[in-house]
């Protein structure tokens, strides 16, 4: 991907070279216990050739409590209907976890890993449906993914282009993102706000420098963006436990900021 001066940034190496949940024992007890369990439960039931983490968990900025456990597991044969039954099963049997209802998995199999448009098996919000991997989730696989078990995306996801990649990054800002902002109801929740501004951060650095950055790398990214310091600083202090204070309009100073920027971005970039 190319960089704003010119220049090609290089993929980052995949996470490490430590695979398994012992790595997140010191920092999140609940967390890897309920990994540890659901990778018992998998392999007992349907013997993955891998599980691997992504997003705030392969990336370094998880948050215990706050932030959704990203999986992705790949299995060895078709996604039949008994395999259906066998996934609702396994996550019904950890629904008293700690920390279950943030666990979110999409089912993968080698013969559909390479399909970017299609449909995957997915747990998430305590329900079964389906959706596909996208092309940002396969970048963080390949660069920052997390290896609970067997084989490294590297094995058995193909590579996203640059040019794939960047795309797909404008269309999610144009025809998604953008298309939020413009309903006013949704920006009384704290939701909206984070993620709004979090995704944009994290859709310039993309573009413009050929980098995926983290959550806390997007609030310090965010300021120099020109958006509103102070709904910053709250999103900051909620996602890092510390106490926040009422921003008054923090969800119209967030749609303010929001349309004109993404706007420029798409046209910059688009």
């Amino acid at each position: 991907m190319t960089r704003s001066d010119g220049t090609i940034a290089e993929p980052t190496p995949l996470f490490g070279s430590t695979t398994g949940t012992a790595a997140l024992a010191d920092t999140s007890p609940e967390t890897a216990a309920l990994l540890d369990r659901f990778l018992d439960e998998l392999q007992d039931g349907l013997a993955p050739l891998a599980v691997w983490a992504h997003g705030s968990l392969g990336g370094g900025d998880y948050q215990q409590g706050r932030s959704d456990l990203d999986l992705i597991a790949v299995l060895t044969g078709p996604v039949t209907a008994r395999t259906v039954w066998r996934v609702a099963r396994l996550h019904a049997r950890l629904r008293h976890e700690p920390l279950a209802a943030l666990l979110h998995c999409t089912y993968l199999t080698p013969g559909t890993a390479d399909d970017a448009q299609r449909k995957h098996l997915t747990w998430a919000h305590e329900q079964l449906f389906r959706r596909t991997v996208t092309p940002v989730t396969r970048r963080e696989l390949h660069t920052f993914g997390l290896v609970l078990h067997g084989e490294s995306p590297r094995a058995l996801l193909p590579p996203v282009s640059d040019i794939e990649l960047d795309a797909f990054i404008v269309r999610d800002q144009q025809e998604y993102r953008r298309l939020l902002v413009d309903k006013a109801h949704l920006w009384d929740q704290d939701v909206w706000v984070d993620l709004g501004l979090l995704t944009y951060a994290r859709a310039t650095a993309a573009l413009r420098d050929g980098r995926l950055i983290s959550k806390r790398e997007a609030l310090d990214l965010l300021p120099t963006l020109g958006a509103p310091a102070e709904v910053v600083d709250d999103i900051r202090r909620r996602r890092y436990g510390e106490r926040a204070e009422e921003v008054l309009c923090r969800g119209e100073l967030t749609r303010l900021f929001l349309g004109p920027a993404i706007d420029d971005l798409v046209r910059t970039y688009g």
